[in-house]
């Protein structure tokens, strides 16, 4: 199917508040709204969450169907290019880290895989820019329905799991907490972890850092990866190594999340009582960081009213 997507700001004129319109345009509108469209529209009306995007109201026309959310100013993405000082202060990480992870344990609790969690998923509060909004929920499905690789919602492979690459079909909860360990480590170093160009590559740069995966520490794992005797044998590296910066805590928390057997990778409820988090608590972990300077308006979407 032929679409089109669109992103506006627009003015509520009941409340009188800035909102963010989505349209998503079909051009072969016979052949219905795009299943992507239709579940994340399902996932989000069922989501209420401080750290989840709020999906206000779904406008369906002609040939297209508009998505009213909650304003939102710039992903982490944007926010890490326009502001990456702010990460050097290290309880704007720990801060960020444990609101994602209530997010994700909120979509976890429900039985709701996200599946493309990724810089450009994470969304910010435009009023202070330091509440995290978790979006992007096209990818996402319930737990226990079967599924194809993984391929679809994530720009690069950069923050995929490996199960997920060597194609793991039986995939669960871990998958969203790699992810969310790959933004961890870039948060602290402003580079992502596992950036390369092919999935092969991908994958010889985890188990360069991590260690090559054997029966013994990934039960299956060859059965998964009959080639995986063509990587080199790798000892894992010291995390600390890899991402400076990082106190003990969270480099212990981070390699409990890049654990390669997802059998044994911690869960997101169980590293928000992780001791790297013991100065925060449920509603704000850490003191809000400054917002940084407004971005020129020649880097906003278009306005319009509504």
């Amino acid at each position: 199917m032929e679409r089109g997507s669109s992103i506006y700001q627009a003015l509520d004129v009941v409340t009188n508040e800035l909102v963010c319109l989505r349209r998503e345009c079909f051009l072969n509108r016979e052949q219905g709204v795009p299943s992507s469209v239709i579940r994340e529209i399902s996932f989000m009306r069922e989501m209420q969450h401080r750290n989840i995007l709020r999906l206000l109201d779904v406008v369906n026309k002609e040939r297209s169907v508009h998505l009213v959310t909650e304003h939102v100013e710039l992903d982490l993405r944007k926010f890490m290019d326009t502001s990456p000082e702010i990460f050097k202060t290290p309880s704007v990480t720990k801060d960020f880290l444990h609101q994602i992870l209530s997010g994700l344990d909120y979509c976890h609790s429900h039985n709701i895989l996200h599946r493309g969690l990724n810089p450009g998923s994470l969304m910010l509060d435009h009023r202070s820019r330091s509440t995290v909004k978790i979006a992007g929920f096209g990818s996402a499905r319930t737990f226990g329905v079967p599924a194809n690789a993984y391929t679809e919602g994530v720009e690069t492979p950069w923050y995929r799991a490996p199960e997920l690459m060597l194609g793991e079909l039986n995939y669960s909860s871990p998958v969203d907490v790699w992810s969310v360990g790959c933004l961890f480590a870039e948060m602290v170093t402003q580079q992502p972890l596992f950036a390369t160009t092919s999935q092969v590559e991908q994958l010889r740069r985890i188990f360069s850092i991590m260690g090559k995966p054997t029966e013994e520490t990934w039960p299956g794992v060859t059965s998964l990866c009959p080639y995986l005797e063509n990587f080199a044998v790798n000892e894992p590296k010291n995390l600390a190594d890899e991402v400076p910066g990082l106190e003990p805590d969270g480099v212990d928390l981070l390699s409990e999340m890049l654990c390669l057997n997802p059998g044994d990778r911690i869960t997101a409820s169980e590293a928000l009582t992780h001791p790297y988090f013991t100065i925060c608590d449920s509603g704000s972990s850490s003191p809000s960081p400054p917002p940084p300077p407004p971005l020129p308006l020649s880097s906003l979407p278009p306005s319009s009213s509504s």
